[in-house]
C-alpha cells in the first residue's frame, strides 16, 4: 500500500529563494541573539564602577528591553521559517487523496416521503 500517491502529470516547481531563506535562518537567529546579548554587556560594563540604585534600575531597564528584543527576533525569525517552509511545501509535487464516493455529487437527493 503507497501512502503517498503523485498526481499523474504535475510539473514541480523549481526551489527557489525558500531555501535560500531557510538555510539562512539559523544563522540569523543566532546572530540576532549573540546581537541582543550585547548591551546588557556593554551597560553591566559602562557602569562597572558605581554601585548606586539608579544604575540598578537602568541596567534592569537594558535587561528588559534586550530580552523583549530577543523574543521578537525569535519570533520573526519563527514566522519567516513557517512561510517559506510552508511555500516548500506547496512548491512540491502534488498527491491523490483517496477517492470518496458522493452518492449525491451534483444535485441533492430527493426528500423521503414520509408514510404515517
Amino acid at each position: 500500500m503507497n501512502l503517498f500517491n503523485k498526481l499523474p502529470g504535475f510539473v514541480e516547481t523549481p526551489p527557489g529563494l525558500e531555501r535560500t531563506i531557510l538555510r539562512l535562518l539559523p544563522r540569523l537567529l543566532l546572530l540576532g541573539t549573540l546581537l541582543m546579548a550585547l548591551p546588557p554587556l556593554l551597560a553591566r560594563l559602562v557602569f562597572w564602577d558605581s554601585a548606586t540604585a539608579e544604575v540598578a534600575a537602568r541596567i534592569t531597564l537594558v535587561d528588559i528591553y534586550a530580552i523583549s528584543v530577543l523574543v521578537l527576533h525569535w519570533t520573526v525569525v519563527f514566522t519567516v521559517a513557517i512561510g517559506a517552509f510552508i511555500v516548500m511545501v506547496m512548491k512540491g509535487p502534488g498527491y491523490v487523496a483517496d477517492a470518496y464516493v458522493l452518492d449525491d455529487a451534483d444535485t441533492p437527493a430527493a426528500p423521503a416521503s414520509r408514510t404515517k
